[in-house]
């Protein structure tokens, strides 16, 4: 992938003649007593003005029609090292100037583009006053513009320093100003930048999204540099094969050709998989002990050794002392690997009856039976241990998702004590002492102890840790699907019957190609307004477009207003699924929730799609529904997710669908229909009450005798304050008149529907202080409606 890019984009020529680096000395020497390359003191401007003048002197010496051919011939040119500590010696031979700065002089020849400095040179001999003496000599105009895009704390910060420093390393060693810059400068730079010992963390990709936000790069440049992070892209089937080498050249071109032949029904992630199994897993461990085998017909004793070779698997752990320990574990894919290898012989015995000459001489019996693909036992285990995790998580969850609030809450409260400090001053957070950094755009700390802590970071961490939590409850989706989902997603859908507009959630196709959507529940149009609140642009206030690399496909997805993006060092950037682990163990150690055994009780994104298909099917969704809004292919699938139904009456209800099919038609047993959708949707319009909206469960009758004030499940509207108002005032004109009369029984149950009321009007109050929140919602055409 890189190497297709950099042809698309070559890199500049540096030049060795241009007009100022032909020109004589004294031509130089006057222009830099000239502004902007003038100094304003009068030691800096000698310094300069000598050390160019003994500079020039030395390189007279040299062969070459100009000051850059004199400089590449001189030794000062490739071994910028030996230029720190030999510079002064080199040119005091050519130049009685004692006491002159050469490094002066060679930063200001540098800067007027006199002499171009390579990028190495510059990398190993970094100067810290080259950056602002080119900003206000070589492009001063683009530089203001630059700092205005980007906003006077990012272009202070550290991350906007290295992106400063990239584009004026760029221009030294090429010429020109920020116009000038093109992708191959960056890709030269960026490649070699990852030399370095600190790599491309030490630079960042900052300057080129700023130059993208300048214009002046062409339309089909790269969206990021952040692709050459992951260089490798998607592999050939013969490059899948070759990465475990097999000494057969016809079993390995039989193995190309069958997965060629497979690959377009096949995402990238499955054929890799595919590919790993035939050829490590199975061929090449094969020829490993059996050299000479060359051909799919194995003998009985080969297939028998190779299968109990698959039973275990040596694991490598590094222990404390930097030492290695192998342990001999079962190994838990064995039945994957046995259905690839019986899926490969199945095929080519199928596809031999349509193409004989092309597979029928590669016909052989299969080594593995069709019993062996069934480990009922597995998934026995398997699924005894996922439902042991939803039965222990489901009744936390409530809790879980409190405490990510909370997590939120201390995180701002944090970064907000920290903010209220001056640079380098003290505070107090949790008892411990800090001390701000020096940097004023950076909210880093450090205590008492010595450890830096980034409490901005903290703060953006614990949020996405909520916005996830939330997410992923309210809709039970993928956690692929979560991180893809953009502000396109969100879509308006007006009921046939009441013309009332809900809002629906668009679910891109990750794991299937079905796509279908959901319905946006109040408290998940509360998640979502404050995930756009926060990553709109301040500027603009649209949703900044963002690349994301597809972990799946091996592959940058097109540039879409993802929902679930941050701020990486000033350019936008979008979370992955190792991310939302990470930060979902975070909430847990702040929780500090433990199981049965005192340990950790973990929860994963996967946990949260069981948790919510069981939670449905158990307050009364239709399990064919809930297959629907899972997106599985197969209602066996949702109803594996299922931890609440026994295993008995899991398979009664299979006999008992089995039975109704046989005298049914089988129309019955598709997609639900629109009717039944309808139904579905009504239920929500069906809730709306006078005071607000209810949010019982689908399918479940109300258990407070329509006592809603006192109920959790009442969502107060704000519009009908008034009327909770009256309510609340009549309720203490009751409890009045109950304790004047003596009426002691009724007393109490006016008290918790007082409670109640109270509890409603607070719940409004509180809400209104966060204010509206437009989500840029499209408005329906005319002829969509309905």
């Amino acid at each position: 992938m890189l190497e297709q890019t950099s042809l698309r984009f070559p890199a500049r020529e540096a030049g060795r003649r241009w007009p100022l680096t032909d020109a004589p000395a004294d031509q130089v020497l006057a222009l830099l007593e000239r502004p902007p390359l003038r100094a304003e003191k009068t030691h800096t401007r000698w310094h300069r003005r000598s050390g160019a003048r003994a500079i020039l002197a030395w390189l007279s010496g040299f062969d070459g029609d100009s000051w850059q051919e004199r400089w590449e011939a001189s030794p000062g040119a490739t071994c910028p090292q030996r230029w720190r500590r030999e510079a002064e010696a080199w040119v005091n031979t050519a130049a009685d100037v004692g006491g002159t700065n050469i490094q002066a002089g060679m930063l200001v020849l540098a800067a007027a583009d006199v002499i171009r400095l390579s990028l190495p040179w510059q990398m190993a001999l970094n100067s810290c006053h080259v950056r602002t003496l080119v900003e206000e000599s070589r492009d001063p105009e683009g530089f203001a513009r630059l700092k205005e895009l980007a906003g006077a704390e990012r272009w202070a910060s550290a991350s906007g320093g290295r992106a400063r420093r990239a584009l004026v390393r760029i221009m030294v060693a090429k010429g020109g100003g920020l116009s000038d810059i093109t992708v191959g400068d960056v890709l030269e730079y960026d490649a070699e930048l990852r030399r370095t010992p600190r790599g491309v963390s030490g630079g960042g990709t900052l300057y080129y999204a700023w130059l993208r936000e300048l214009g002046h790069l062409p339309g089909d440049a790269p969206t990021t540099l952040r692709f050459l992070e992951r260089v490798t892209g998607q592999l050939t089937c013969a490059q899948l094969v070759d990465r475990h080498p097999l000494a057969s050249g016809p079993i390995r071109a039989l193995i190309v050709d069958y997965l060629e032949e497979r690959r377009p029904r096949l995402d990238y992630s499955t054929l890799d998989n595919l590919a790993r199994h035939l050829t490590r897993n199975f061929w090449a461990d094969i020829e490993r002990h059996h050299p000479g085998v060359n051909t799919l017909h194995l003998p009985a004793d080969v297939v028998a050794a190779w299968k109990e070779r698959l039973r275990t698997r040596i694991q490598r752990r590094r222990c404390p002392d930097s030492s290695i320990e192998e342990t001999v574990v079962e190994r838990e894919d064995r039945v994957m690997i046995f259905i690839a290898v019986r899926a490969f012989y199945l095929d080519i015995a199928r596809w031999a009856g349509e193409e004989p000459g092309r597979w029928g001489p590669w016909v052989a019996p299969c080594p593995i039976k069709g019993a062996e693909t069934a480990d009922r036992k597995r998934l026995t285990r398997t699924k005894a241990r996922m439902d042991q995790r939803t039965r222990e998580r489901l009744p936390l969850l409530e809790t879980f998702a409190r405490a990510a609030a909370e997590h939120h809450r201390v995180a701002c409260a944090h970064l907000q004590t920290a903010r209220s400090v001056p640079p380098g001053g003290r505070f107090t957070l949790d008892g411990a002492a800090y001390t701000r950094g020096t940097n004023p755009a950076s909210a880093a700390a450090r205590v008492a102890g010595g450890r830096l802590v980034h409490l901005d970071r903290a703060e953006q961490r614990a949020f996405w840790a909520w916005a996830s939590v939330e997410f992923l409850r309210h809709t039970g989706v993928r956690v692929e699907e979560m991180l893809e989902t953009t502000h396109h997603a969100m879509i308006q859908y007006r009921l046939p019957t009441t013309g009332e507009i809900v809002l629906l959630l668009q679910i891109a196709p990750s794991k299937t190609d079905v796509e279908r959507v959901l319905l946006i529940s109040p408290e998940l149009a509360d998640v979502l307004a404050a995930i756009i609140r926060r990553v709109r642009a301040p500027k603009t206030g649209l949703i900044p477009l963002v690349t994301r690399y597809d972990d799946q496909e091996r592959k940058w997805n097109a540039p879409a207003p993802v929902l679930f993006q941050y701020d990486r060092g000033g350019e936008p950037s979008t979370l992955n699924s190792q991310t939302i682990r990470e930060i979902l163990k975070e909430t847990v150690a702040f929780m500090r929730l433990t199981d049965a055994t005192g340990r950790p009780l973990t929860f994963t994104p996967q946990d949260f799609r069981r948790m919510f298909i069981t939670d449905a099917i158990r307050t009364g969704l239709p399990p064919h529904i809930a297959q629907v809004i899972a997106g599985h292919a197969n209602i066996n699938t949702t109803m594996g997710y299922n931890a609440v139904y026994p295993t008995e009456t899991i398979e009664a209800h299979r006999a008992f669908i089995t039975r109704r099919r046989a005298l049914r038609p089988a129309e019955e047993y598709r997609t639900p229909t629109d009717a039944e959708w309808e139904d579905f949707l009504g239920h929500f319009e069906r809730r709306k009450l006078s005071v607000g909206t209810c949010a019982r469960a689908y399918g479940t009758a109300c258990i407070h005798e329509h006592a809603c004030v006192r109920c959790s499940l009442l969502r107060p509207d704000p519009a009908q304050r008034g009327r909770l108002v009256e309510i609340r005032d009549n309720l203490l004109d009751r409890i009045t008149e109950a304790e004047r009369e003596g009426w002691l029984g009724e007393i109490e149950g006016l008290r918790v529907s007082l409670a109640g009321a109270e509890s409603k009007i607070d719940q409004i109050d509180s809400a209104a202080s966060g204010g509206p929140v437009l989500l840029g919602l499209p408005t329906p055409r005319a002829d969509r409606q309905g």
